[in-house]
């Protein structure tokens, strides 16, 4: 049976462009109208929507959907444009060109492929399109300057000979780096003769995953599942789990980081629960850091700690997305832990804090209400130099945007030096409230690092993970530094954040995370434990900002890690990675495979290549802890919320 091309054409677009956030009118327009179909031979035609590369031949591959898309929105074409594409390929790119473009010189090195391309190019109309039969490494000097320039995959080693075919405000993009399935997209713009500006615009995939996860399949070992199965400890549900065995291989490690797979699963939550009492009862675990942001986390650990609560203008985790923090698995932890510091002399009680940098506007409204209290006239100041950042103040992400513009004024200086300020003044202030002035200066801290982190998000995934995360190192040392040499932390963040990244495809584009950084810092005295399920139902919303929604979790891939611990017929278990009970295991884990990672976002249409990496489990993690079937967080609903006491700090 033949698809139906036209309304998967526009499912591609809606399902794989749109819901991945591009938004470009001009290049949604012309995905919709170039039938990718005809650059595909009968017997591949119904697969021409997939989300993937598709290879034809062991000279062609038809490109992704995204990427063509991606690329061509990076280029910012207009309908005068002059274009030149480096490697024609299949014709496919230089169609969705044509579509966007006056002028479209496209240059392939093959002479029987620039002629196949040629033909489909004339099937499909498309007359301001001229196909060379050239040395794509030289481009075209002699039909240049160029106001844009397409580099197909593979092509990047020719930036050097194509940078002087740009017009002055040209742009090139490119797919760069030197993994060949794991790159990054590149921007560079001419600015000036010799002057050119270089941006990191996203982490991208070029090579056919589909192909890929089905190698990996084949490659898969038994004798891997086997190991698995005779390495593991089981257990039967979260709440029953004999954790003797893990608080030994932790000893007297100092900071415990606690993964989980996704941000919606009940089971993970339970679990870091059960282990992080374990430690605080038994290790002397003095605070919790949460991949939350730290206004929010300040109002809850002043809750569990008994400190009384501050009025404010605004509730705790109420932005999106609301139910990583309130939800039932949260709500009975903090019981948990104010109870357990009921009648605790003040410096015995377990604190909670928050390490992430999202929360500018509370922030902000915090440094001003603390020197309020303590010194009116700097709060002033602090006014005075936090309103360059007021107009942004509900949408954060809009000045990044337009501090882009050289004609727009950053607030850099104003917040780095509110932060100097209050570091200067650390000895007079903190001698009134010591902890009171920790939760300033962090906010500060927060805001300047946050201003940074909106600016550079526009530059690429890279710059903005790296200052994200080492953000979030930087606040566990000064809670470290701040409770005292002997001090311990558990840590609560996503696998991605946890687990070190030296052993993922991460590494390769440049990122790093806390999980790195703390075996850095720390070496053994930091545990890293992942956690991973095969299939169940998780909470996730389906883009940014939307409603959260309970989905089905789709049954973890062959080839990937997770279909190895769900092949070990083990229905939950603990793994032990870094003592292991089995040299063999680690051997038969060694392998790179796919791992998946669910974030507050999840698309299971386009599962592969949204949620799942390459890593080398037992370098990423010293624990791996499985839950084959895994449910959904419980959200705190309005009603739940409004019986709540006054003080409860998800009401408030």
């Amino acid at each position: 049976m033949q698809l139906d091309f036209e309304r998967a054409r526009n499912e591609m677009v809606a399902n794989q462009l749109q819901a991945r956030g591009l938004r470009a009118p001009n290049v949604l327009e012309a995905m919709r109208s170039v039938p990718r179909e005809i650059f595909l031979p009968p017997s591949l035609q119904n697969l021409a929507y997939e989300d993937a590369a598709i290879p034809i031949d062991e000279d062609r591959t038809v490109p992704q959907p995204y990427l063509v898309a991606l690329m061509a929105e990076a280029l910012s074409l207009d309908a005068h444009a002059k274009v030149l594409e480096i490697g024609t390929g299949s014709g496919y790119a230089t169609a969705v060109l044509a579509r966007l473009a006056a002028k479209v010189y496209s240059v392939e090195s093959s002479a029987a492929l620039a002629a196949e391309a040629a033909a489909a190019l004339q099937e499909l109309r498309c007359p301001h399109v001229r196909i060379v039969h050239a040395d794509a490494r030289l481009g075209l000097p002699d039909h240049g300057p160029f106001d844009a320039i397409f580099v197909n995959p593979g092509g990047a080693e020719l930036v050097g000979a194509l940078k002087a075919q740009l017009a002055l405000g040209g742009r090139m993009v490119l797919p760069a780096g030197a993994d060949p399935a794991v790159q990054e997209l590149i921007r560079l713009t001419r600015k000036g003769p010799e002057d050119f500006t270089v941006e990191d615009m996203a982490d991208i995939r070029v090579a056919p995953l589909a192909a890929q996860a089905a190698r990996l399949a084949v490659m898969q070992p038994p004798k891997a599942v086997q190991a698995i199965a005779a390495a593991c400890e089981q257990f039967d549900t979260v709440d029953s789990a004999n954790l003797e065995p893990l608080l030994a291989r932790i000893g007297d490690a100092r900071v415990v980081l606690l993964g989980e797979a996704t941000h919606g699963t009940s089971e993970f939550y339970r679990m870091r629960e059960n282990i992080s009492r374990e430690l605080i009862d038994r290790k002397g675990f003095n605070f919790i850091a949460i991949e939350a942001d730290w206004p929010d986390a300040a109002r809850i650990d002043r809750y569990v700690r008994h400190a009384g609560h501050r009025s404010a203008r605004w509730s705790a985790f109420a932005r999106f997305p609301a139910w990583m923090w309130r939800n039932q698995e949260t709500r009975k932890c903090v019981d948990w832990l104010r109870a357990r510091n009921t009648g605790l002399p003040k410096h015995e009680r377990v604190a909670l804090h928050g390490l992430d940098l999202y929360s500018l506007y509370n922030s902000i409204h915090s440094v001003i209400a603390y020197l309020e209290q303590v010194d009116p006239a700097t709060a002033e100041v602090a006014r005075r130099r936090y309103a360059c950042l007021t107009p942004w103040q509900s949408n954060p992400a809009s000045y990044g945007y337009v501090a882009l513009n050289d004609q727009y004024r950053s607030c850099e200086r104003e917040v780095v030096s509110m932060l100097s300020d209050l570091l200067i003044a650390e000895q007079r202030y903190a001698a009134q409230d010591g902890e009171h002035f920790l939760d300033a200066v962090q906010n500060a801290r927060l805001v300047a690092n946050a201003e940074r982190y909106y600016r550079k998000m526009y530059y690429g995934s890279r710059a903005s993970w790296n200052l994200r995360d080492s953000h979030m190192f930087e606040t566990l040392q000064n809670l470290l530094n701040f409770y005292g040499p002997r001090s311990k932390a558990i840590v609560w963040a996503h696998n991605s954040h946890i687990g070190d990244c030296r052993a993922t495809e991460m590494s390769r584009r440049g990122e790093h995370n806390i999980g790195q950084l703390c075996r850095e810092e720390f070496g053994a005295g930091a545990y890293l434990v992942g956690f991973g399920t095969h299939s169940g139902h998780v909470a996730a919303a389906s883009d940014w900002d939307g409603p959260m929604e309970v989905k089905q979790i789709r049954p973890s891939m062959a080839g990937s890690y997770e279909r190895l611990c769900h092949d070990a017929g083990c229905a939950n278990f603990l793994l032990p990675l870094r003592n292991p009970k089995s040299e063999q295991l680690i051997e038969d884990l060694s392998k790179p495979r796919l791992e998946r990672a669910i974030g507050v976002i999840y698309r299971p249409e386009t599962e592969l290549q949204s949620h799942y990496f390459q890593a080398v489990l037992p370098r990423q993690f010293d624990e791996y802890i499985w839950v084959d079937q895994s449910s959904a967080v419980s959200p705190l609903t309005t009603e739940v919320i409004e019986g709540l006491p006054d003080t409860y700090p998800f009401g408030l």
